[in-house]
């Protein structure tokens, strides 16, 4: 734990804080992890099940390409489900669900292992083989979690697309992944309408080839089209023997992929993160215990959506590792009232709540009140995720929802890295909007331009320079795109792509993207898919996106549009672009404004240079313009 004395306003753990925590001396982990770094992570491989142990720790000798755990044989979702069965735990609770509508579900780790290997066998009877690729698309609903585990039980690579996501974005998914088998829900509810995301699947299948079978969940009811001889009902093909069956289990090495999940990259295709089996699974497992001090007892709610990192890594994988207690809710924070999830906190006893400051703003908004009409006494950590937190929302946060008993543990960490890289333990001394030091054993820093160092509280590039289990293996389908994109600025070292500064404590503040990605509530969105979806609406010669900062949504987008010649410019034209880019992207990729301009700002080699609009808009010195071409 940091001395005495720290600089600026510091919020100290209470001693009933530090008595009930796992981890009482962040000092103590730190340097434990820190003096013997493969012997930390060894020690945690430890703790879980596996069918052969691994003949080497880290395998360094092709880098960038990192492999751990090297001959060692496990399965993520036998660790999730199998190994928990077999002892006290096989009748605690695993998964509580409520839906959007106040439905109630609850699942015992027996009772999903149970639905999980049904699952399994569904997908094995429809050729599905170790490998095989396997493009998830729903809602947060209970079969989420249970494809999800399913493919990984048989070796099979899951990639979820984010239920928000329209036909487009679904479409070069499945086409880039090569998916044999898509499982897709009728649909979703979200703010009391239905997301038809059966009819958004088949519309992109239209578009893409190589989808053998379509595995249809009944959600929502209404009617939907079904393709004779490709889709099928899940819960039809649970009453055939085909479900029915032994517990089949692939014995899939440490290496073996588990899944893709796609994050918006600056040239405007996304790219697939791969993670693999055994590092992914000791890093999520490891950092859930320690970050969110996992006890028997505890109710454990992650409130993003799977479609995610966050939601893989601490709504699936992370908790049924740690055999917690996880809970999922399906709809909108504020419906049908600003109150749904204090509600909720106060109803099933969460003690554990994490979510992204974007939802804390927005709930910020409807005052006190709504909060203070619950009993959220269960509460004994928060946390925050997605964005760097603001001071004053922080302290909202703390004070109003958590009573100012509960640390917030902000975390900060990617899709690439898998699990947490930045963060505090309830142990730790909190300073609003800093997510503390980097997890023990992770060596991270801050450089300049020219690769070396910063001083104390100068911004720069954040770099991780010691590998870690649960980091990318590569980017699918595109090594080279992996070096180029995180390893060749500065050699040897991963290039985050954040800006921060440290202070004198050795705290980091993340600052924001030093590239054109545009983080919107929490959710990454390319500044050239945004462009790409308005110059494919007819109307549209060319256009340029930029982030804007945003009360609620931690960054607005903001876009500028040069017409083709002879279109009016008009605002029913800046409200039909806005639907086309929700329809090309998703809801939340719609541009917050449109200016229709003339032209827009360029280097000689045609790149539009986003931070001259930027610094426009917001009315700041646009610096250096001698690389513009006019």
């Amino acid at each position: 734990m940091p001395s005495e004395g720290l600089n600026g306003e510091v919020f100290y753990p209470s001693s009933e804080v530090i008595e009930y925590a796992n981890i009482k001396n962040w000092d103590e982990l730190n340097k434990r992890a820190s003096e013997d770094y493969l012997g930390f992570w060894e020690s945690m491989a430890g703790e879980l099940d596996w069918f052969k142990k691994w003949d080497k720790v880290l395998d360094d000798s092709n880098k960038p390409f990192y492999k751990w755990y090297t001959g060692g044989k496990c399965n993520i979702s036998y660790n999730c489900l199998d190994r928990h069965v077999k002892t006290f735990r096989r009748n605690k609770l695993a998964l509580i669900w409520e839906g959007e509508k106040g439905e109630f579900k609850s699942m015992s780790y027996y009772a999903l292992h149970r639905e999980t290997c049904k699952f399994a066998n569904i997908l094995r009877s429809m050729g599905v083989k170790k490998g095989d690729r396997v493009t998830i698309y729903m809602g947060r609903i209970p079969e989420i979690v249970m494809a999800m585990l399913a493919c990984a039980r048989i070796g099979a690579v899951h990639s979820v697309v984010y239920g928000g996501f329209s036909v487009e974005a679904l479409h070069e998914r499945i086409e880039d992944s090569q998916s044999k088998v898509l499982i897709v829900a009728d649909g979703a509810y979200q703010r009391g309408k239905i997301v038809p995301l059966k009819e958004i699947a088949d519309e992109a299948l239209q578009r893409a080839g190589g989808i053998e079978h379509v595995l249809v969940v009944k959600r929502t009811g209404q009617e939907v089209n079904m393709e004779e001889g490709r889709d099928m009902w899940y819960h039809e093909l649970l009453k055939l023997p085909i479900a029915k069956g032994d517990g089949f289990i692939e014995e899939t090495d440490a290496e073996d992929p588990l899944f893709l999940l796609y994050t918006s990259g600056t040239t405007g295709k996304p790219k697939a993160i791969m993670h693999t089996h055994g590092g992914y699974m000791v890093g999520t497992y490891t950092t859930l215990k320690y970050v969110f001090d996992i006890h028997e007892e505890d109710r454990f709610w992650c409130a993003a959506d799977p479609g995610w990192i966050t939601g893989h890594s601490y709504i699936v994988y992370g908790p049924l590792l740690n055999g917690a207690t996880s809970f999922m809710y399906e709809g909108a924070p504020t419906h049908p009232y600003p109150n749904r999830w204090w509600q909720m906190i106060e109803n099933y006893g969460i003690n554990i709540f994490y979510t992204a400051p974007t939802a804390i703003r927005g709930l910020m908004r409807f005052g006190d009140a709504w909060v203070k009409r619950h009993d959220l006494s269960s509460l004994r950590l928060l946390g925050s995720v997605g964005e760097p937190i603001n001071p004053e929302a922080w302290k909202w946060y703390h004070k109003t929802v958590g009573n100012e008993k509960c640390p917030i543990m902000d975390t900060w960490w990617q899709t690439e890295t898998g699990m947490f890289m930045i963060t505090p333990m309830p142990c730790v001394p909190l300073k609003p909007g800093s997510g503390t030091k980097p997890f023990p054993g992770i060596e991270m820093d801050i450089y300049n331009e020219d690769g070396k160092p910063v001083k104390d509280d100068e911004e720069g590039f954040m770099v991780i320079k010691t590998p870690w289990p649960s980091m990318m293996r590569t980017i699918y389908n595109d090594p080279d795109r992996y070096v180029q994109q995180y390893w060749s600025k500065f050699p040897g070292v991963y290039l985050t792509g954040d800006s921060a500064r440290r202070d004198k404590d050795g705290y980091y503040w993340v600052i924001g993207r030093v590239d054109d990605v545009i983080k919107v509530s929490g959710y990454r969105l390319g500044t050239a898919e945004i462009e790409s979806a308005l110059v494919s609406h007819a109307s549209v010669a060319e256009a340029a996106a930029i982030g804007l900062p945003h009360d609620v949504k931690g960054n607005a987008i903001h876009t500028y549009v040069i017409l083709k010649s002879g279109v009016n410019k008009s605002e029913e034209l800046k409200e039909a672009l806005r639907q086309h880019v929700g329809h090309e992207v998703g809801p939340i990729a719609k541009p917050e404004q449109i200016e229709f301009v003339d032209s827009l700002p360029k280097t000689r080699s045609g790149k539009i240079m986003r931070r001259v609009l930027r610094a426009k808009a917001l009315g700041q010195d646009p610096g250096n313009l001698s690389t513009l071409e006019d």
